[in-house]
């Protein structure tokens, strides 16, 4: 993929990891969508960026999916490039159902259907452009679980795999399929302490490094920052247990 010159759509791009992979897309030229639930976010990522663009998404609701990749296609018809960032965490205790239960529905809502609503909504757009590319974004966690967390790393893990399968199945058009899989970064993803636990990869150093990726590897498939390299490589190097074991005493 070439990072200049882009429509891009990202999803869950008023904070965090959204917000600044808009900001670092927008600096290089590219017209940038950021989409989201909440407004306020929206507007203070527009206003300190003139020229980033919103709307409204809720990417747990199948209906509001429909109407968004609708007018998306009507504002944004040159668009060739879905950025599916949107997701939510939460720690659950399985010892304790049916407690848990509302909280995982709503992440693999969130976190799996909604990407691949969205995915499915808008890849006639995106098929119509020359080239495009559809990213998705995984976690270190979909290759080495977080047991406190078990949901979430179970949505992440199945982001990798509906990846692979689905860069297979476009592989012989022009859409590309690119996978971004973090580390844990100093984002607001489980909450305030998060943005300051010293154990996180700050987050300007990995949208740094990705961004370095993207420029360095335009036919780049996966982007793995080097900090992630240990979970994401877990299984081949042949450690994974091992990997688990020590993160989840």
């Amino acid at each position: 993929m070439q990072i200049t010159g882009n429509t891009i759509l990202i999803t869950g791009g008023g904070s965090g990891i959204g917000r600044r992979l808009a900001e670092s897309f927008h600096k290089k030229g590219n017209q940038v969508i950021v989409a989201g639930r909440r407004q306020q976010l929206l507007d203070e990522v527009t206003s300190a960026n003139p020229g980033i663009k919103s709307l409204l998404l809720d990417i747990s609701d199948q209906d509001s999916i429909r109407s968004f990749s609708q007018q998306v296609a009507q504002d944004y018809p040159g668009l060739n490039v879905l950025i599916n960032n949107a997701g939510i965490a939460k720690a659950e205790d399985l010892k304790s159902p049916p407690d848990y239960l509302e909280d995982a529905e709503a992440i693999v809502t969130t976190n799996l259907l909604g990407p691949i609503r969205l995915t499915a909504a808008l890849l006639p757009l995106l098929q119509n452009q020359p080239h495009s590319a559809i990213f998705t974004v995984s976690s270190g966690l979909a290759f080495v679980p977080n047991a406190a967390t078990p949901t979430y790393s179970a949505t992440k893990a199945a982001i990798h795999s509906y990846s692979v399968s689905l860069r297979h199945q476009l592989k012989s058009t022009t859409t590309e399929v690119i996978e971004i899989i973090p580390p844990y970064v100093q984002t607001q993803l489980t909450g305030e302490q998060q943005t300051i636990d010293p154990r996180a990869m700050p987050l300007d150093e990995f949208i740094t490094e990705v961004m370095d990726i993207l420029a360095n590897h335009p036919t780049v498939e996966e982007v793995v920052v080097e900090r992630c390299k240990p979970l994401r490589f877990a299984a081949e190097n042949g450690n994974a247990d091992m990997m688990f074991q020590t993160r989840n005493p």
